[in-house]
C-alpha cells in the first residue's frame, strides 16, 4: 500500500491543519484519504494564536540521544534523533525503542511532531509498524492508513525545567505504543524522561547515558 507523506497546508485566516496534505513517493498530490481527514481532525482543531518556536526546540533537543530504563524491569532503550521530513517542520523526532521490559521482548518506532498551540505544545506520535524503518530510511516520512489513525496525540505544557502533559484516554495511545493502555502522564526534563500510568502508578524512567 503507497503510504502518505507530511506537507503543511497553505491558507491564512483559518485554522492550520498540522498534518494536512501527503504526497506519495514520486511527489505528486493526492488526494485526501479518509486516515488523512481523520488526523487532520485530531491534529488541526485548535489555531495557532501563539507561536513558540523556542519551546519547540527546546523539546526537541530533551528528545536526543540515547535514553536508558531506570525503574525495575525496565530494560529499554530509546534513540532519538531530529528527523525533517518536510522543510516547516525542522524538529521532528524519530524515535526508536528496543530491548525487554517485565521480560517481554520489545521493538517499536515511529516519529514525534511538535506543534504550537497557543502557549502550549502538540505532542503527537505516529508510530510505524514496519520495523525495518530506520531515521535514515527513504520511507521515514510516509506512514500507512493504519498507522496514522492509530497516531496518539496531546498537549504538553512548560513544568519545571522541562515540559509535562497528558494522554486523552484509556485507549488514546495504545494502538500506537504497545501496552500504553489507560491514561498517562508524560514527564520530560533534560536527561530524564518518565512516563506514569494515572490509574495504576506503574511507572517508566529513563536516564540519559548518551547524546546521538
Amino acid at each position: 500500500m503507497t503510504g502518505n507523506r507530511f506537507a503543511r497546508s497553505p491558507g491564512a485566516g483559518r485554522a492550520v491543519e498540522r498534518i494536512s496534505q501527503f504526497r506519495n513517493a514520486g511527489g505528486n498530490m493526492k488526494r485526501l484519504s479518509t486516515a488523512t481527514l481523520l488526523l487532520a481532525l485530531v491534529l488541526a482543531a485548535v489555531p495557532l494564536s501563539a507561536a513558540t518556536p523556542d519551546r519547540i526546540y527546546e523539546i526537541a533537543s530533551i528528545l536526543q540521544g540515547r535514553f536508558e530504563g531506570s525503574t525495575p524491569g525496565n530494560e529499554l532503550l530509546l534513540q532519538m534523533s531530529t528527523v525533517t521530513i518536510d522543510p516547516s517542520h525542522p524538529f521532528d523526532v524519530f524515535v526508536q525503542v528496543s530491548g525487554r521490559y517485565q521480560g517481554d521482548s520489545v521493538r517499536q518506532q515511529g516519529v514525534i511532531r511538535l506543534e504550537s498551540q497557543g502557549q502550549d505544545i502538540y505532542f503527537t506520535y505516529i508510530p510505524h509498524f514496519d520495523p525495518s524503518i530506520t531515521v535514515l530510511s527513504n520511507d521515514v516520512g510516509r506512514f500507512t492508513e493504519r498507522e496514522l489513525t492509530s497516531a496518539c496525540s496531546f498537549t504538553v505544557k512548560p513544568r519545571g525545567d522541562g515540559f509535562a502533559g497528558d494522554t486523552l484516554g484509556i485507549a488514546a495511545c495504545a494502538l500506537a505504543m504497545r501496552g500504553a493502555i489507560g491514561k498517562w502522564s508524560v514527564e520530560l526534563e533534560p536527561g530524564n524522561l518518565r512516563f506514569r500510568n494515572v490509574e495504576s502508578g506503574e511507572t517508566l524512567r529513563f536516564k540519559q547515558v548518551g547524546k546521538k
